[in-house]
């Protein structure tokens, strides 16, 4: 029945009804808001490129380049930076089809993701000992072969290899693909959660975190120690960035906004600046307060210190009000190499774990000072440019050579029909 006020108050007596239905579907609508579908966000391309390179650049021996990653100017590094967009890229992806598709269709299609990168940390693992086992036995120095950490390997390859494959035993330089793996298998049930309650499915995330620290628990690796990323403290940026994705960055606009969360950011990086400062000269230790040494310090990296996870947020937070999304710059020819390897993050990630190893090899054996560190690092990152394009060559190709021949089916039935 209508009431003489839906005129009053602005709704017409004939769309009474429609108005109803229509806020019934929304307050019945899943909470989670996707961007544009089809649209790119080149900026994840971008700073997922820039963190491998710079992933790349922190495995080899020191260098002028070294000088140039984050890690040396505060608490985080690009290993934050990685997993973040891995977390907020998986959950765009796979956050659609769980909405469209339902649970069962979703977590299939994740899978065989997680399938497809756990074969190619089997492959990488098999290169990596290859690489290092015969360039330690051909130049005749087992150095290489505890510094890698495979000694364990050569003494009991049988049950080495079976922990391995149960992502337990890892050489030096590959625990990030692991801790993706992971992330990865939880993805449907993180997806799920956040297709009805994305705020209460990050608070969980923030749960497990702190009882992670509390109770101190972890994976143990082999032969001994734990998995230097803790799954159990590293979700929480993997989390984080999915609830970014599924609409918790459109709804922080207004607080990213702010002067006042600038300069908060601003005021944090910088003091962290000069904490990172301490490090690289020592003198300059005296001027810490010994009461903010004590409560600061380990600013652990395997469970996800706070103080770092802070660190990514700042710089986070700066980076999206000063660099938009529509930024002309992004279409640049400067920063397509960035942007290529971004876009073929896990073939790129792979060869610079390979790349980082022939790099040290090199550098060990014929020594030079800071201008072949250097040339060694440029031709690293050279080759990565020439495999992403390579690969971004070949997909193209194929895409347009399938487009071609469903044209050309479509146009020999239209003709066939048409006789």
């Amino acid at each position: 029945m209508s009431s003489i006020a839906d005129p009053v108050a602005g709704t017409p007596r004939g769309d009474a009804k429609a108005s109803d239905t229509k806020a019934a579907a929304a307050s019945s609508a899943p909470a989670i808001a996707f961007p544009v579908a089809g649209e790119r966000e080149l900026r994840l391309d971008l700073f997922r490129g820039m963190a491998l390179w710079l992933i790349f650049i922190d495995h080899l021996p020191t260098n002028i380049l070294t000088w140039f990653t984050i890690r040396n100017y505060g608490f985080s590094d690009a290993t934050e930076i990685f997993i973040f967009i891995s977390g907020y890229t998986a959950a765009f992806v796979y956050g659609r089809a769980m909405l469209e598709a339902g649970f069962v269709v979703a977590t299939a299609r994740i899978m065989r993701r997680v399938w497809q990168i756990y074969v190619a940390h089997v492959f990488l693992f098999t290169i990596f000992l290859a690489e290092i086992s015969y360039v330690a036995t051909r130049f005749e120095n087992p150095l290489y072969s505890e510094e890698m950490g495979i000694m364990d390997f050569l003494k009991q390859p049988d049950v080495t290899i079976v922990q391995a494959l149960l992502l337990r035993f890892r050489p030096v330089n590959m625990d990030v693909l692991p801790l993706y793996i992971v992330l990865m298998l939880f993805l449907p049930i993180i997806l799920w959660l956040m297709k009805w309650r994305p705020d209460v499915s990050l608070g969980l995330s923030v749960l497990l975190y702190a009882l992670t620290w509390h109770f101190d628990w972890y994976l143990t690796a082999y032969p001994s120690g734990f998995w230097i990323f803790n799954p159990f403290a590293w979700q929480l940026l993997f989390v984080f960035g999915a609830w970014c994705a599924l609409g918790g960055a459109q709804r922080m606009s207004r607080i990213l906004s702010s002067p006042v969360t600038m300069w908060i950011c601003i005021t944090y990086l910088v003091a962290a600046f000069f904490v990172t400062l301490t490090w690289h000269l020592p003198q300059l230790g005296h001027f810490m307060p010994k009461r903010i040494e004590q409560w600061m310090y380990p600013i652990t990296k395997t469970d996800l210190d706070v103080l770092r996870f802070a660190h990514f947020l700042a710089l986070a937070a700066l980076t999206v009000r000063f660099l938009p999304k529509d930024w002309s710059g992004l279409k640049s020819r400067w920063l397509r190499p960035l942007i290529l390897c971004g876009q073929h993050s896990l073939e790129i990630f792979c060869l610079g774990v390979f790349l980082a190893f022939a790099g040290h090899f090199v550098l060990a054996e014929i020594g030079g000072g800071a201008l072949t560190h250097a040339l060694v690092s440029l031709a690293g990152i050279l080759i990565m440019w020439g495999m992403a394009s390579v690969i971004s060559w070949y997909k193209h190709s194929a895409d347009k050579g399938a487009s071609k021949t469903k044209s050309t089916a479509i146009n020999a039935d239209m003709a066939g029909g048409s006789a």
